[in-house]
Protein backbone atom coordinates (compact mmCIF):
# COMPACT_ATOMS: atom_id res chain seq x y z
CA UNK A 1 0.00 0.00 0.00
CA UNK A 2 2.95 2.25 0.74
CA UNK A 3 5.01 1.94 -1.61
CA UNK A 4 6.30 3.72 -4.71
CA UNK A 5 7.99 0.51 -7.44
CA UNK A 6 9.66 1.24 -10.47
CA UNK A 7 6.93 0.33 -12.51
CA UNK A 8 4.94 3.64 -11.27
CA UNK A 9 7.48 6.24 -12.19
CA UNK A 10 6.81 7.59 -15.57
CA UNK A 11 9.83 7.41 -18.01
CA UNK A 12 8.47 7.53 -21.86
CA UNK A 13 9.14 10.39 -23.45
CA UNK A 14 5.83 10.01 -25.71
CA UNK A 15 3.85 10.09 -22.30
CA UNK A 16 5.69 12.66 -20.84
CA UNK A 17 5.56 14.82 -23.89
CA UNK A 18 1.42 13.92 -24.25
CA UNK A 19 1.07 14.44 -20.40
CA UNK A 20 2.24 18.46 -20.40
CA UNK A 21 0.59 19.11 -23.97
CA UNK A 22 -2.77 17.64 -23.99
CA UNK A 23 -2.83 17.01 -19.93
CA UNK A 24 -4.94 19.26 -17.68
CA UNK A 25 -3.69 21.66 -15.01
CA UNK A 26 -4.44 21.71 -11.12
CA UNK A 27 -2.04 24.26 -8.86
CA UNK A 28 -2.09 24.28 -5.08
CA UNK A 29 1.24 26.17 -4.15
CA UNK A 30 4.13 25.04 -4.33
CA UNK A 31 2.63 22.64 -6.72
CA UNK A 32 1.15 22.74 -10.51
CA UNK A 33 -0.04 19.30 -10.88
CA UNK A 34 -0.48 17.89 -14.85
CA UNK A 35 -2.53 14.32 -15.53
CA UNK A 36 -4.28 12.38 -17.62
CA UNK A 37 -7.20 10.55 -17.03
CA UNK A 38 -8.04 6.75 -17.98
CA UNK A 39 -10.84 6.14 -20.05
CA UNK A 40 -11.94 4.18 -18.25
CA UNK A 41 -11.48 3.36 -14.50
CA UNK A 42 -7.90 0.69 -13.79
CA UNK A 43 -7.00 -1.26 -10.76
CA UNK A 44 -3.55 0.02 -12.22
CA UNK A 45 -1.76 2.83 -9.89
CA UNK A 46 -1.06 6.01 -12.54
CA UNK A 47 2.42 6.69 -13.62
CA UNK A 48 4.03 9.42 -11.80
CA UNK A 49 6.86 12.01 -12.79
CA UNK A 50 8.00 14.81 -10.07
CA UNK A 51 10.03 17.95 -11.66
CA UNK A 52 11.90 20.82 -10.02
CA UNK A 53 13.06 23.51 -12.16
CA UNK A 54 16.86 24.44 -12.42
CA UNK A 55 16.25 28.06 -12.75
CA UNK A 56 14.79 28.10 -8.98
CA UNK A 57 17.49 25.58 -7.68
CA UNK A 58 21.18 25.68 -9.21
CA UNK A 59 22.24 22.53 -7.09
CA UNK A 60 20.92 18.96 -7.83
CA UNK A 61 21.48 18.35 -3.98
CA UNK A 62 18.49 20.64 -3.56
CA UNK A 63 16.11 19.46 -6.78
CA UNK A 64 16.74 16.09 -5.57
CA UNK A 65 16.11 16.73 -2.03
CA UNK A 66 12.89 18.08 -2.73
CA UNK A 67 12.38 15.41 -5.20
CA UNK A 68 12.66 13.13 -2.51
CA UNK A 69 9.83 15.09 -0.20
CA UNK A 70 7.57 14.82 -3.19
CA UNK A 71 7.92 11.06 -3.70
CA UNK A 72 7.10 10.74 -0.07
CA UNK A 73 4.19 12.86 0.07
CA UNK A 74 3.29 10.95 -2.89
CA UNK A 75 3.87 7.52 -1.41
CA UNK A 76 1.62 8.17 2.04
CA UNK A 77 -1.20 9.27 0.39
CA UNK A 78 -1.25 8.29 -3.30
CA UNK A 79 -4.37 5.68 -1.70
CA UNK A 80 -6.45 8.69 -1.40
CA UNK A 81 -6.74 8.89 -5.43
CA UNK A 82 -8.74 5.53 -5.89
CA UNK A 83 -12.35 5.43 -5.77
CA UNK A 84 -14.72 3.87 -3.60
CA UNK A 85 -14.16 0.66 -6.01
CA UNK A 86 -10.71 0.35 -5.47
CA UNK A 87 -9.85 1.62 -8.87
CA UNK A 88 -7.83 4.38 -10.35
CA UNK A 89 -9.15 7.15 -12.81
CA UNK A 90 -6.06 9.48 -13.27
CA UNK A 91 -3.13 7.53 -15.51
CA UNK A 92 -0.60 9.67 -15.07
CA UNK A 93 0.66 12.95 -12.98
CA UNK A 94 3.49 15.10 -13.44
CA UNK A 95 4.30 17.02 -9.80
CA UNK A 96 5.96 19.97 -10.73
CA UNK A 97 7.66 22.77 -7.63
CA UNK A 98 7.36 26.17 -8.09
CA UNK A 99 7.76 27.60 -5.33
CA UNK A 100 11.42 29.44 -5.29
CA UNK A 101 12.37 27.88 -1.40
CA UNK A 102 12.44 24.65 0.11
CA UNK A 103 9.21 24.13 2.13
CA UNK A 104 8.58 21.86 5.05
CA UNK A 105 7.54 18.32 4.30
CA UNK A 106 4.60 19.19 6.49
CA UNK A 107 3.36 21.96 4.19
CA UNK A 108 4.07 19.72 0.64
CA UNK A 109 2.04 16.66 2.39
CA UNK A 110 -0.71 18.82 2.93
CA UNK A 111 -1.28 20.89 -0.37
CA UNK A 112 -0.73 16.93 -2.34
CA UNK A 113 -3.07 16.03 0.14
CA UNK A 114 -5.47 18.60 -0.88
CA UNK A 115 -4.21 18.60 -4.77
CA UNK A 116 -5.98 14.31 -4.39
CA UNK A 117 -9.14 15.74 -2.85
CA UNK A 118 -9.77 17.80 -5.53
CA UNK A 119 -9.09 15.30 -7.91
CA UNK A 120 -11.51 13.41 -6.14
CA UNK A 121 -14.38 16.13 -6.88
CA UNK A 122 -13.59 16.31 -10.52
CA UNK A 123 -13.54 12.96 -11.26
CA UNK A 124 -16.35 11.48 -9.19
Amino acid sequence: MFNFPVSERLKSKKIIKQLFSKGKDEFVFPLKVKFILHQTPSSVPPQVLFTVPKRNFKHAVDRNAIKRLLKEAYRLNKHLLKDKAGNYKIATIGFVYIAKEKLPFERIQRKTILIFERFNEKTS
